[in-house]
């Protein structure tokens, strides 16, 4: 299998080339490009059977490499970005790794690439349609029921959700909590991913409340919001989901 890997940081590219060899000794990485530029050089004149591709590049977004050329070569892409990007790659069948890229989901998706080799065919128009935002289907407003009435509340009115015994409920900048029919995972898929994070598996916050971060252990992160939680309440970002918050928060 003869691989081309689209890396800008250096280390990121030779760790990559390690575990890719430490999978298969046959794998033959032809070369490590690290900008939009070079990757077009090369790929004018070269061939490869697979492509690992992180989105960042040195002189832009990786994306414009397929702006410019016709790349008939399927693509696995290793980077952490935003969700736009995770939900198109989802949609056309690429593998998507998040950094730092494990050794067992670096395998699955070797052996995802050689049972679907034959069929792969990204549709690059919607990939860079998706990821500059052009996606409009996320949740604007809630139709929320209180007693007899209803009241209609804006999702950027929204601070953040929270699950409290089996039920869940949202709280406003204003300083409303309202009880919400929908349960977090289905918010997150519903809200958009820029505004608003999944913590922990209690807790969706909206990045406006956030007030105060601290380190709390173990690669966690305790959270002060506004409007502020109640004592018995706490916003502490999970171990497994820190890495993410970090990006999502440096994006």
């Amino acid at each position: 299998m003869k691989v081309l890997i689209i890396e800008d940081e250096t280390l990121a590219a030779e760790r990559l080339e390690k575990m890719l060899k430490e999978i298969d000794p046959a794998v033959q990485i032809l070369d490590k490009i690290g900008s939009v530029k070079d990757s077009v050089k090369w790929l004018t004149n070269n061939r490869a059977d697979l492509i690992f591709l992180d989105i960042q590049l040195s002189d832009g977004v990786s994306f414009n490499i397929f702006e410019q050329l016709n790349v008939p070569i399927p693509v696995i892409f290793t980077t952490a970005y935003d969700q736009y990007a995770i939900k198109a790659f989802n949609l056309n069948s690429v593998a998507y790794l998040l950094k730092p890229i494990r050794k067992a989901e670096l395998k699955e998706s070797l052996e995802k690439y050689k049972s679907m080799k034959s069929a792969f065919g990204i549709d690059f128009d919607h990939l860079m349609a998706t990821y500059q935002g052009k996606k409009t289907d996320y949740k604007k407003r809630f139709l929320i029921r209180i007693g007899d009435k209803y009241k209609k509340v804006e999702t950027n009115e929204i601070a953040y959700f929270y699950a409290l015994d089996k039920s869940i409920f949202f709280k406003t900048f204003a300083g409303k909590t309202l009880n919400i029919d929908y349960s977090l995972d289905a918010l997150e898929e519903l809200l958009n991913p820029e505004q608003f994070f999944r913590i922990n598996r209690k807790y969706i916050v909206n990045i406006e409340a956030i007030d105060n971060m601290v380190a709390w252990g173990r690669g966690r992160i305790k959270l002060d919001l506004k409007p502020a939680l109640e004592e018995e309440m706490e916003a502490i970002v999970s171990v497994e989901r820190s890495g993410d918050f970090k990006n999502w928060l440096n994006a």
